[in-house]
């Protein structure tokens, strides 16, 4: 599996929480990616966060109303208890006037319940206030990154795999989005809840409260080796789920030739090794973060004992009410669950941290050379195609040039072939027209304007473009030959795909043209798909044609009405023709002959038979079998 797969296929989200784990204990075990400076991102982060401060101070406010509203029932729920207690106690010692007293127990119940709505109002006010301040700032950093992307050059498109762009830009973004909505307030929540829990354990009694914090260390030791156990395990099942989504994907996109090849046992036990290694490191993670809670509850439960006998000595000799120890019970268990829940986040913010640095990353990267400014722009309003290069330098490293003192003059209308082998520089020639990338010195001009001087957006729809790679989107195919020109009409349409030779076909569909095309438009020939590209080119009318081996996937009849239609389509337009099959540019009017980025030759088919030099080797090997001469030179 190569390496851009490998980054494509990794879930963007870990598994959640195995059998067993309690709330907030997903992930407790789960390999945490780490920022290479935490501190410095963070407070970027924040930054974003600043136009928010108002509302992230409302939310402190009610997170501190609820959470205290919350923390303060247990208390008085101890009240009710020990007057019921006291009733009892009374009426089993004979007292004559032993009376339950239900008319202050009936006002702590109405109490207590309005103790609970108030803290459900504070608590929905706060969920309300962090849902806008996650969303709006999460928005604005997406805004951002849709921008950087747009004006990212393609150099660096082309230096990253697909997978790894989407990432940053769609997980990592979802990563920071999912932490500011749940786990910043979980985590405001959790540690008011444990300021709150000790203060309220603190007025009930200093000792029980002494006696439940001795515990704690022996709960922090179980979380650290359970985690630290789990996490080689989580990593190892991360990895292992990688590899197993990169296979199926590759061989359900390849299926037809592992069928063709008879490799399907082959396939089947790969998946079955690599299933194999993904159940045995997903089982032991699971059992072992799964055994986290019941180890804490273990833990939680000697406390209790402890707390129990104690606090039942004490209410024997008078010095606590039993209501008192029952909120106590309450506190106690209140206490341990955000102390987990604290360690989860850390772990959860640590891996927000390194998405948001990959972000960030994305967004400090080097942009576009700016556009010019609209006072200084130059725009072509009938352009005629002209176009120039003096003294082109272009290398992809700096060290390492491709293209060297290039000079071409290029007339309007006139058809020019690009020839010569794989990497000799014809499509970076045209990526450097349409300024993808940028020359490292000299001039492209076109209509005696320097590219440079032309806002991007206008230069490139000079050009209209034909691909050996066709693209097509999820969409009807009126829509995908429509791509070609805003406000087409129907008829502009029609006549479009009629000259590409493909209204036919179109017609045979069952839709017509209002078929839709899938994702990755499977249900059309390649040659079908190839004919709409070629019509949307056609709808486009552009000054400049630039057509990259345009008619490859389609057979020898259909490359004929082709090669018309393109033929009535060059007329009066320059046209830059990348071909390998030379027998479709033997009327162009200029053909550039590249090897290693140098032109080594230029002329018309028959000056460059003439010559009897490379070209020509390069056309008798594809039509009399000259392979050697091509060897000699």
């Amino acid at each position: 599996m190569s390496e851009r797969q490998g980054n494509a296929r990794m879930p963007s989200k870990p598994p959640g929480p195995g059998p067993g784990m309690g709330p907030g204990m997903g992930g407790m075990g789960m390999p945490v990616q780490k920022a290479k400076n935490f501190k410095g991102t963070l407070r970027r982060l924040a930054g974003y966060l600043r136009p928010q401060r108002m509302k992230l101070l409302a939310v402190l406010v009610t997170a501190i109303l609820s959470t205290g509203f919350a923390i303060y029932s247990p208390k008085v729920l101890g009240e009710a208890t020990t007057k019921l207690f006291e009733g009892m106690m009374a009426t089993l010692k004979g007292d004559p006037n032993a009376h339950y007293d239900l008319a202050g127990i009936w006002q702590i119940a109405v109490f207590l319940a309005g103790l609970y709505v108030v803290s459900s109002i504070f608590s929905y006010i706060q969920q309300f206030l962090m849902a806008g301040v996650a969303q709006k700032t999460v928005y604005g950093l997406r805004n951002e990154v849709n921008a950087k992307l747009g004006k990212l050059p393609l150099k660096y498109l082309d230096s990253q795999t697909h997978g790894e762009i989407l990432s940053r830009a769609v997980n990592d973004v979802d990563n920071i989005s999912n932490t500011l909505q749940q786990s910043l307030t979980q985590l405001i929540t959790s540690l008011i809840t444990i300021i709150g829990v000790i203060i309220m354990m603190l007025t009930i009694s200093p000792w029980l409260t002494l006696i439940l914090l001795l515990t704690l260390p022996l709960s922090m030791i179980v979380i650290r080796g359970a985690a630290k156990k789990s996490q080689s395990y989580f990593k190892a099942q991360q990895m292992e789920l990688g590899m197993l989504n990169g296979h199926v994907e590759e061989m359900y996109s390849g299926h037809r030739i592992v069928k063709a090849y008879g490799q399907e046992d082959n396939s089947v036990a790969k998946f079955d090794s690599i299933n194999e290694k993904l159940y045995s490191s997903g089982w032991k993670a699971q059992f072992v973060s799964g055994n986290i809670m019941p180890l804490m509850s273990m833990v939680s439960n000697i406390g209790y004992v402890f707390i129990s006998v104690v606090g039942g000595i004490m209410v024997a000799r008078g010095s606590i009410s039993i209501g008192n120890i029952q909120a106590f019970i309450q506190y106690a268990r209140q206490f341990s669950m955000p102390l987990v829940q604290t360690a989860n986040i850390a772990n959860i913010i640590q891996s927000t941290i390194a998405s948001a640095e990959r972000v960030f990353e994305l967004l400090d990267e080097e942009e576009e050379i700016a556009e010019p400014a609209d006072s200084e722009a130059v725009e072509l309003a009938d352009a005629h195609g002209a176009v120039a290069m003096h003294g082109v330098n272009f290398g992809y490293k700096e060290d390492a040039m491709l293209i060297e003192n290039m000079d071409i003059d290029v007339k309007s209308g006139q058809m020019v072939a690009i020839v010569g082998p794989t990497g000799a520089g014809k499509t970076t020639l045209v990526n450097l027209l349409m300024r993808f990338y940028e020359v490292n010195d000299g001039t492209i001009m076109i209509d005696g304007a320097d590219i440079t001087r032309m806002k991007r957006g206008h230069l490139r729809s000079l050009f209209g473009m034909v691909l050996q790679d066709t693209w097509l989107f999820n969409g009807t195919i009126r829509d995908n030959i429509a791509y070609g020109r805003a406000g087409a009409t129907e008829e502009e349409i029609v006549a479009a795909a009629k000259a590409a030779h493909a209204d036919h076909f179109i017609r045979t569909l069952p839709e017509g043209y209002d078929t839709v095309l899938n994702e990755e438009a499977s249900n059309l020939s390649q040659g079908q798909k190839q004919l709409l590209t070629i019509a949307r080119a056609i709808l486009a009318d552009p000054a400049i044609l630039i057509l990259d081996e345009a008619t490859s996937s389609v057979d020898t009849r259909t490359e004929v009405h082709i090669q018309r239609a393109m033929n009535e389509l060059m007329k009066d337009r320059t046209s830059f023709v990348i071909a390998h099959r030379l027998s479709t540019i033997r009327d162009a009017d200029l053909i550039l002959v590249m090897n290693h980025g140098s032109i080594i030759e230029k002329g018309t088919h028959a000056e460059l038979l003439a010559q009897e030099g490379f070209y020509a080797d390069l056309y008798y090997s594809q039509f009399t079998g000259g392979a050697a001469r091509v060897q000699a030179v």
